[in-house]
């Protein structure tokens, strides 16, 4: 059996996963007024980005609205384009900090569904080919390659490049490669 050495895990292992007092994370969190603290990565007027503190992967990142409701149905319509433009903000950024092949986008509604706070949040997954192993499967653990204080570090780090630039999508490895080989238009190609 070969043994798998992570000592830096110990200090994540060891550290509370919120305050004690908190009984309602997703809105005690913003309130804490340390973001780095929270580890929210962005503040926009209706949502926010946080880090998972339970992540799949790094960059692991919840889109949350500020007032706590339950279902999608709940939101206003101010609300609902705040949450997807927070969401669609977390993508660009995890695209021009980490670059992943591709991201997992959704929500668990109830518990039924893997739900765990009753807070509505959508989880943006950054994905890389070949992240999965048999850690999770078998052992029943994930390994993360980086402390969610170096991710938060990271994300924060890149989030003014990403309110500074245009709105276009920082791409995926994987996106560019599928456009580089797209066929050209028939019209384009008889030139």
């Amino acid at each position: 059996m070969q043994q798998l050495h992570a000592y830096w895990r110990m200090q994540y292992i060891e550290a509370p996963r919120y305050p004690a007092r908190m009984k309602r994370p997703f809105t005690d969190l913003p309130a804490l007024g340390d973001d780095r603290a929270a580890l929210i990565v962005h503040r926009a007027n209706r949502a926010y980005l946080v880090l998972n503190r339970f992540p799949y992967n790094p960059g692991h990142l919840l889109a949350v609205p500020f007032r706590e409701v339950t279902e999608l149905e709940e939101l206003t319509p101010a609300e609902g384009a705040a949450l997807m433009a927070e969401i669609i903000f977390a993508k660009r950024l995890l695209a021009a900090a980490l670059k992943p092949d591709g991201f997992n986008v959704g929500f668990n509604l109830g518990s039924a569904a893997g739900g765990s706070i009753p807070h509505l949040h959508a989880h943006i997954v950054p994905r890389w080919n070949g992240d999965t192993n048999f850690m999770p499967v078998i052992g029943h653990t994930r390994t993360l390659p980086q402390s969610l204080e170096a991710t938060w570090e990271r994300l924060a780090a890149t989030v003014p490049t990403i309110r500074s630039s245009n709105r276009s999508t920082p791409k995926t490895k994987s996106a560019a490669r599928t456009r580089s080989r797209a066929p050209k238009p028939a019209a384009e190609a008889a030139k």
